[in-house]
């Protein structure tokens, strides 16, 4: 019906209830129910629509009892579906299983999974998206289907049939012709009606005439007569299913559009009007709302769930959220309770249980609550005269009771109810459920716990959203909040109002549920319950690792392990639920040579050690209470020392890591390189201390035994680049008084410690606040190679590798590359081969190309040259700091041959380095440009500003310019691609496919390029001809006429430029004729890079700008093709709907308007899609209809479109489309198959050369595909 229309927007499920914490993993078991105790339905990524339908049928009590009347001597069992001679009616079968494990099995949500694969449904169809009205019907037919020969075949024909009767009444003889209809559901109209009631009162009340223009012809009178036609409800179904035609399409806009105008429904509605008998009483004709089902989004997207009133009470009715919330303000603004004594714990606590919104407290919180009360803990202020909290609850058993479990404690007066009590974040994994167990005893839901009685429920409860896995309570007038938006209703069920319950049924979720459905719900109640408590059981246990004080010892700040033999830690699995008193008492017993006290105090594994952090202090609080997790470190202590040394605990006093650098000499240095790494080698000592975060720097100094005159630095990060030495930063005096916190100082920060008689060594040299250090490892070497300029050019590889000269010259960071230059020279011997010769130090990248000279002035650092790389000697002269080094060539990209090189002030002009260039290159004259080359190497931009400087326009060294002839186009002028439109050739009768490839040959010797472009979906042939530069306030007639200067259009011979038509061109289409002889090219909307063709007429043409190049077709009678295409101009300006291109199109032929049939081809789709002959009559009380427009929606016409005719009066074919059009579609069909794209978006996109733009992708809707079930034979 719809096919895949709907698109899910909101689709999604928890996999575990909100709040509290659950580790997520294979073995996890499903969340019980909610505490509305009805199961939602798992959403399979887009089954939201079998979800609300599913749910409905289940709670039509008559239905699914229907359903469950079927044994398995009818249905067979499923353990023999693989059996080939078995006749196993799976749907009706997976159905039951579902339905029952929606009743009776205790988890939030069930899954559909195996009833979709009953359906013959694979992944992707789950994943898609479907109509619930389509669902409704095609899944009553699978069951009918499914049931043959069955006691329940007619079952859906006992539920939901009904009939209609139509009635055409003859306004001549009387005589009346009627014809009966059956349905499962009503369709009815939502546009133009305020509701329901209105719309079945045009359908079953409302005659249509049939008179004027439009007349009924009798079967009694035999002639055309005045009629009246009528509908009647004649049969009424006990269930009543209203379709709701919320989903339209506007015609106009050609697209879909969803009403979400007010439509009401009635709770209650009495069809007695609309039916052919009405002699019975009103309660045969009154339905009752029991069930909508709802969209929310928009036509192609959205979401469906469905409210649903309970008919057995089968869920736990409860106002919703937003109805309690005043309650509790209420109960919060009625101050009951004076403020308690706080020597009386009885007072205090009975206060704090009855203050709290759901009437009792956690177990576990209660200390903490307590804590907030009255400022101390129970252990500090009421244990020695009344014992543990635990015990003292139960020796007050009059006042509190434990509920849920013995998990939170309430006043026994009010205890809360274990159904409404809200999940604890304490304890995230449920314990057994407390909600009742419907498969017991096959009875009512069991009263809630200790005796309490259910308070009356409100008029017009019991009704519930199921919103897949989600089930909450609602209010009944929540219905009529559906009637409008994009959120509305979208199918009504009613029932008959005389279908009563019987008393056996309310409440009772395995209401006539088979035996065997029974015992499978309770197994898997069994089955769940093991594996929950299996998962609390592994959820609530952590893995501790527990540091004895003996094994440790204080040192730098940390507590570090005495033997590194000896695993310091102790592994212990823990139940979190259990106190922290227990832990204790278990340590006590793991350790039998404990004496005194016993601290547990979190710790953690810092770089510089262990750590301690927050002690547990209130033995009655549980470890989860306490934030112990699995991987905790406990360290178990007195509480005050380690080894006899104090332990100062807690974040601020955490531990850091720093490494000590000091100078070493002598044989003391060559040991240092061990540890150094890159920067410590010889001259330097690096060792790892660990100091506390409160400490100040200048204990860190008395620490590490330095006098005061010591300096204390810090390395600057980002030192060092380009050069071997480092910088340090040395901390002022008022640093010493600052902690390491304060310094933000952390693990694994350098700290150099300079002593006197250390400071005013070659090694270190001290500027202000700033240290230099420079170590022999530092003093590095540079290879520098010589490369003679008379072998470089003319030997080979073998001769150029003997000439070169390597040698390696030591260097560090703050060497000028001046210096480096002259000990090369020495180094290779070259003082006499280059006296008076300019040569420079150039890079080489890992291909072995020179990069640009270096700047001599400049250090080895501050030119970026890093150590221990390759700088090579050339002839020529470095740059200075303020020059540039630039390549240029000429008229095309550089070439090995080509190429130049010039050395420029930044601050020249582009002029002034135009100049010098064309010196360099021996050129004269002043009809010279340059332009910039890209990173591919083409030619770019041109440098229009001639007086700008190369640093305003941020030239850099080693940048290429192009000297270009020509002058230089002034501002405003636009470089355009210009080619010449060839006609295509044609044969007397060709097809359209024919047409799109015989075109491509014929191409001449002398063409510079071709591409083939399709004009509407026909193939011509395109030839380049040059490029024009032109001013973008030039006329279209003055473009025409430069392009006919060009050498390639020489022998195009045209009187005037109108002969000429100009194509844009864009993605190899011609996509519009430019029109206008005096419009401007930036009226046009031309710009630079625009390619266009020109294509030579034989008569002058202007086009209007509501004038269309139409290429027609007309079809050949009795084949499938075409004569050969002609140029069509039709005038749109004064009417462009068809009944105007039809009357233009008659007139080209010689034929009447009336027998021609117009289409429009698709090149994209290889489809033709037609325009229509109707003409619409409206009535005199509409509005008349607005003509429509082919330069709009669906057809957009252009120029260059292909229209296809036919002649209606010789040719009785009205199917447009041609054999090379199913080909065509058939490949394209075979290449999505296989994962690639269509052929056609190949020949699109891969047509020889030229202009290489090419078609982005169009993000195409899903295919609509329509809904199926498959169903065996039962025949």
């Amino acid at each position: 019906m719809f096919g895949s229309l709907f698109e899910e927007e909101e689709e999604g499920f928890s996999l575990a209830p909100s709040g509290g914490r659950v580790v997520k993993g294979e073995g996890e078991p499903p969340p019980p129910r909610g505490r509305v105790n009805l199961s939602g339905i798992k959403n399979q990524g887009g089954t939201c629509y079998l979800n609300s339908l599913l749910q409905t049928l289940l709670f039509t009590p008559e239905f699914r009892e229907e359903l469950f009347s079927l044994g398995p001597k009818e249905l067979g069992c499923l353990e023999d579906k693989d059996k080939p001679e078995a006749k196993v009616r799976v749907i009706p079968l997976e159905l039951q299983r579902l339905f029952a494990r929606l009743l009776l099995v205790d988890q939030q949500s069930a899954s559909t999974a195996d009833l979709t694969d009953s359906f013959g449904w694979n992944n992707s169809e789950e994943s898609r998206q479907h109509d619930v009205q389509e669902l409704n019907r095609i899944l009553f037919s699978a069951l009918e289907h499914s049931l043959v020969d069955t006691s329940g075949s007619a079952f859906i024909q006992r539920l939901y049939h009904g009939t209609t009767v139509n009635s055409i009444l003859c306004k001549e003889c009387g005589n009346i012709s009627q014809r009966q209809e059956d349905f499962l559901d009503l369709t009815v109209c939502v546009r133009g009606v305020c509701g329901l009631e209105g719309a079945l009162w045009d359908m079953f009340v409302e005659e249509e005439m049939f008179e004027g223009s439009n007349l009924y012809r009798c079967g009694q009178c035999d002639q055309l007569v005045t009629a009246a036609k009528s509908a009647k409800l004649r049969k009424l179904p006990p269930f009543l299913t209203v379709s709701l035609l919320r989903f339209n399409f506007d015609f106009a806009r050609c697209e879909r559009y969803k009403e979400t105008g007010r439509y009401t429904f009635p709770l209650t509605i009495n069809l007695r009007p609309f039916c052919e008998q009405t002699e019975d009483e009103d309660s045969e004709y009154s339905y009752e709302l029991f069930s909508v089902i709802i969209h929310k989004g928009g036509c192609y997207g959205g979401h469906y769930h469905v409210y649903i009133k309970d008919m057995d009470h089968l869920g736990l009715w409860e106002p919703p959220e937003e109805d309690s919330k005043p309650k509790v303000q209420k109960k919060k603004e009625v101050r009951v309770y004076p403020e308690p004594e706080k020597d009386d714990p009885l007072s205090v606590l009975s206060s704090i249980i009855a203050q709290e919104e759901s009437r009792s407290v956690l177990l576990d919180q209660l200390g903490q609550r307590l804590m907030d009360k009255i400022g101390s803990s129970w252990s500090k202020k009421y244990r020695k005269l009344h014992g543990p909290i635990g015990k003292f609850l139960q020796n007050h058993s009059d006042v509190f009771v434990l509920v849920n479990n013995g998990t939170r404690v309430a006043l026994k007066a009010n205890p809360p109810s274990p159904v409404t009590q809200p999940s604890s974040p304490a304890h995230p994994t449920p314990g057994p459920s407390s909600s009742p167990d419907p498969v017991h005893n096959n009875t009512a839901n069991p009263q809630p716990e200790l005796g309490l009685e259910t308070a009356p429920e409100p008029q017009g409860s019991h009704w519930f959203d199921l919103n897949d896995s989600t089930v909450t309570s609602i209010h009944e007038r929540d219905v009529e909040k559906m009637y409008q938006g994009k959120e509305s209703a979208y199918m009504l069920f009613y029932r008959k109002t005389l279908l009563r319950r019987p008393s056996g049924a309310l409440r009772n979720p395995g209401y006539k549920v088979p035996p065997h459905l029974l015992e499978m719900a309770e197994e898997e109640n069994r089955r769940l319950q093991q594996r929950r408590e299996e998962f609390e059981a592994s959820n609530n246990s952590v893995e501790l690792r527990l540091h004895l004080a003996p094994r440790y010892r204080l040192e730098n700040g940390a507590l570090k392990p005495i033997s590194i033999e000896q695993n310091e830690a102790t592994n212990l699995t823990f139940d979190l639920r259990r106190t922290v008193g227990d832990l204790r008492m278990i340590i006590y017993q793991m350790q039998d040579l404990w004496e005194g006290d016993m601290a547990l105090t979190v710790a953690k594994s810092l770089p510089a050690g262990l750590h301690l952090y927050n002690t547990l202090t209130d033995d009655e609080v549980s470890l989860y209470s306490a934030g112990i997790l699995t991987g905790t470190d406990l360290f178990v202590w007195n509480g005050r020392e380690v080894c006899g040394a104090t332990v100062q605990t807690g974040a601020e006093w955490e531990p850091m890591l720093l490494t000590v650098v000091r100078p070493s000499l002598g044989e003391e240095g060559e040991g240092g390189d061990e540890e150094g790494g890159e920067e410590g080698g010889s001259g330097l000592s690096k060792e790892s201390r660990g100091f506390a975060g409160r400490v100040t720097l200048g204990e860190v100094r008395e620490a590490l035994g330095e006098p005061q005159e010591s300096l204390l630095c810090q390395e600057k990060r980002g030192g060092g680049e380009g050069g071997g030495a480092s910088g340090w930063r040395v901390f002022p005096p008022g640093d010493m008084q600052r902690t390491l916190k304060e310094l933000a100082l952390k693990d694994g920060d350098a700290l150099l410690v300079l002593e006197p008689q250390t400071q005013d060594s070659s090694v270190f040299s001290v500027s202000g606040d700033m240290v230099t250090v420079t170590t022999p490892s530092d003093c590095r070497w540079l290879q520098v190679e010589y490369r003679p300029e008379r072998r470089r050019r003319r030997g080979g590889e073998g001769e150029e590798e003997e000439e070169r000269m390597r040698a390696k010259v030591p260097a560090s960071g703050n060497m000028l590359l001046c210096e480096v230059k002259q000990r090369a020279i020495v180094e290779l011997q070259l003082q006499e081969q280059l006296a008076g010769v300019a040569c420079c130090l150039r890079q080489v990248d890992r291909t072995g190309k020179l990069l640009p000279p270096v700047c001599e002035e400049l250090s080895v650092r501050d030119a970026g040259v890093r150590l221990m790389t390759s700088l090579s000697l050339c002839p020529g002269t470095a740059p200075k700091d303020t020059q540039l080094f630039l390549y240029f060539s000429v008229g095309t990209a550089p070439s090995s041959c080509l190429e130049g090189e010039i050395i420029i002030e930044q601050s020249s002009t582009v002029k002034q380095c135009l100049k010098k260039m064309l010196e360099s290159a021996r050129l004269e004259g002043d009809g010279w440009h340059l332009r910039r080359l890209d990173w591919c190497e083409e030619v770019g931009e041109a440098l229009m500003d001639e007086e700008a400087s190369l640093s305003e326009l941020k030239m850099s060294h080693g940048d290429a310019l192009v000297i270009t002839e020509g002058r230089l186009p002034p501002k405003g002028f636009l470089k355009m691609s210009v080619w010449l439109y060839v006609e295509p050739r044609t044969n007397p009768v060709v097809s359209m496919e024919t047409e799109v490839n015989g075109t491509a040959e014929g191409s001449t010797e002398g063409q510079r390029l071709e591409v083939m472009t399709a004009v509407g979906g026909a193939m011509v042939e395109l030839r380049t001809v040059g490029q024009v530069e032109i001013s973008e306030e030039a006329t279209l007639e003055e473009l025409k006429t430069q392009v006919l200067t060009l050498p390639a259009l020489q022998y195009v011979c045209v009187p005037t430029p109108a002969f000429l038509r100009v194509w844009q061109l864009e993605g190899q289409r011609l996509t519009r004729i430019l029109r206008g002889q005096q419009h401007t090219l930036r009226k046009l909307k031309l710009c630079s890079g625009v390619e266009f063709c020109v294509q030579q007429l034989l008569r002058e043409e202007d086009l209007g700008p509501k004038e269309v190049l139409l290429r027609v077709q007309m079809g050949v009678p009795g084949e499938r093709g075409y004569y050969p295409p002609e140029d069509l101009v039709w005038d749109a300006s004064r009417d462009p709907s068809p009944r105007s291109l039809r009357s233009a199109l008659a007139s080209t032929y010689g034929l009447s308007p009336d027998s021609l049939l117009l289409a429009k081809h698709q090149p994209h789709t290889h489809t033709w899609e037609t325009f229509s002959n109707w003409s619409q009559q409206v009535s005199k009380r509409k509005k008349k209809k607005k003509a429509e427009s082919l330069l709009g929606a669906p057809f957009h016409l252009k120029d260059g479109d292909i229209i296809g005719v036919k002649n209606l009066l010789i040719d009785n074919n009205r199917d447009f489309s041609t054999q090379q059009d199913e080909q065509r579609l058939r490949e394209e069909k075979e290449q999505r198959r296989k994962g690639g794209q269509g052929a056609g978006a190949e020949v699109e996109t891969n047509q020889g050369v030229g202009p290489e733009k090419k078609m982005g992708p169009v993000k195409a809707r899903k295919p609509e595909v329509a809904l199926s079930i498959n169903v065996g034979v039962f025949r």
